[in-house]
């Protein structure tokens, strides 16, 4: 069991709990966005499995420090923690996230209040996951990933690897239950 940080950045830690899961297999891959991302290093190299374990392979911005990433899911999810990966200086450091807020841009992304949002530490860029506000990301659809900013203050901000762990929400099949009849 690794120990994440809290994703509100507070003092407190919890453990990465039993059951969840790399939640992967149930990203919508068509729907997937990246404003800002440089053409040669897409957001791809940072989030699909076997890309992002390559260290060759990179997410990379293009004009400025900025990225905001669009992750749909094919079914509900929870989501638990978060990790995201990069090299020193170039990696991320502010990071919001938005559950189901669809058609976000650069314009528009501050006149809506985050879901949660991180200062990554010197750990979390080398691994470890950061607990997001659980009670916030209970029925997820979509997940927006803003990073504002990077460690250094450089132009470029490059990210190894993300990773969204959690669980799939159980849906209770109606048709299955059978009628309790009254005493």
């Amino acid at each position: 069991n690794r120990e994440t940080a809290a994703m509100s950045g507070d003092s407190t830690t919890s453990v990465l709990q039993r059951g969840q899961v790399d939640l992967h297999d149930f990203v919508d891959w068509s729907g997937v966005e990246c404003l800002n991302q440089s053409g040669s290093h897409s957001i791809l190299n940072a989030l699909k499995k076997g890309y992002r374990e390559d260290v060759s392979l990179n997410l990379q911005s293009d004009a400025d420090e900025q990225l905001l990433i669009y992750i749909p899911f094919t079914q509900v999810v929870k989501l638990h923690s978060v990790l995201i990966e990069g090299q020193e200086e170039e990696a991320p450091k502010t990071v919001k996230l938005f559950a189901n807020r669809d058609h976000m841009g650069f314009s528009n992304v501050n006149d809506f209040p985050p879901s949660d949002s991180s200062i990554l530490s010197t750990d979390n860029i080398k691994g470890q996951p950061v607990a997001v506000k659980y009670v916030k990301f209970q029925n997820v659809r979509s997940l927006t990933i803003f990073i504002e900013d990077n460690q250094s203050g450089s132009e470029i901000t490059r990210v190894q690897k993300i990773v969204l762990y959690g669980t799939t929400v159980e849906t209770t099949d109606m048709k299955g239950l059978k009628k309790i009849e009254d005493h």
